[in-house]
């Protein structure tokens, strides 16, 4: 099984930009003006915009609501640290500063430009502590 992520956004301009400049995901040559699917190693993201969403499509939301909104996304990467110091370096704002976790991990978060959330931590062990989770 693998998984892939569809996240509707307001601006499929700025988030292609979020995505391929603060988390290094890969663009396809070519970018359609309504959905975009971008990867990073075995991480796929679909980026669609809301405005296309039917209104009667459950995700559809409201300018009163925010999106994202019960979701965190969770990345690991190799080396966390080298990770953080190039977010910090071009300035992104940071959520939570890199912390090492009662669980053994070191993560930070980050927030995108719709709303959603995302932890950015170490990979983990496998069979260790380190598997269990916030």
């Amino acid at each position: 099984m693998n998984l892939r992520l569809e996240l509707f956004v307001e601006s499929l301009e700025k988030s292609v930009e979020f995505y391929s400049n603060v988390l290094e995901f890969n663009l396809p040559e070519e970018i359609n003006k309504s959905y975009v699917s971008i990867s990073n190693g075995d991480v796929v993201l679909g980026l669609g915009e809301m405005k296309n969403l039917p209104e009667s499509h459950p995700l559809k939301v409201s300018h009163e609501q925010q999106i994202g909104l019960g979701v965190e996304i969770v990345m690991e990467v190799d080396d966390v640290k080298e990770f953080y110091d190039k977010v910090v370096a071009i300035r992104y704002p940071i959520q939570t500063e890199l912390t090492k976790r009662p669980w053994g991990l070191e993560d930070f978060r980050i927030i995108d430009p719709d709303g959603y959330y995302i932890r950015i931590t170490s990979s983990r062990g496998i069979g260790t502590d380190s598997d269990k989770k916030e």
